[in-house]
């Protein structure tokens, strides 16, 4: 259980913040980057339920923004050996149910004949909004793994998922892709300044 008592600390104003180790590190950290942006993520996801959604696009986004605070917490205790404490960690059990929603909302949506504009409905846009800062949060884990900061392999599997799935049900949003808004290459290109 998380109890917060006081929303201020002054522990940070000197540019450092605890991990969940309690280690110091400084707030520009790549670990600190990457778990604020699953925060972040987490906000567009609010936003994207504030607007009209089918019930069960609901759920799953209430349930996924659950994760996303599962997927934060194992960011934020770095992998330690001989710890006594288990750390929270992302299961393969959260990735694959994000595969079995992908699979259930794919089979009804309209074949893709071109990339996608961001937009269309205002949920779609919301999801799709969603969807580009789930694919930073992801580099962003990868940048630390560049750095060579342990961090368990299926953050990265989730957040690769995550973003399939909000690009799905944004297609969902816009009845099922026939609202969709296409992108024609070079459209754009032939015609004079207006």
């Amino acid at each position: 259980m998380v109890y917060l008592n006081r929303i201020y600390t002054r522990g940070g104003d000197a540019g450092e913040t605890s991990l969940g180790d309690m280690s110091r590190v400084p707030k520009t950290h790549a670990r600190i980057v990457a778990y604020g942006g699953v925060d972040e993520l987490n906000s567009v996801l609010g936003l994207a339920r504030s607007v009209q959604l089918p019930e069960k696009l609901q759920s799953w986004l209430s349930h996924i923004q659950n994760d996303l605070f599962d997927l934060g917490a194992d960011l934020c205790v770095p992998e330690a050996e001989g710890s006594t404490v288990p750390a929270l960690r992302v299961t393969a059990e959260q990735t694959t149910r994000l595969e079995h929603w992908i699979d259930e909302i794919n089979d009804s949506l309209r074949p893709l004949t071109s990339f996608i504009l961001p937009g269309g409905s205002p949920a779609s846009a919301w999801l799709h909004l969603a969807r580009t800062v789930c694919r930073r949060v992801e580099i962003s884990v990868w940048q630390l793994i560049s750095e060579k900061h342990v961090v368990s392999p299926e953050v990265s599997k989730y957040l690769n998922r995550l973003s399939d799935l909000l690009f799905v049900l944004a297609r969902h949003c816009n009845a099922d892709g026939r609202d969709d808004v296409l992108w024609v290459p070079g459209k754009n290109r032939s015609q004079q300044a207006q």
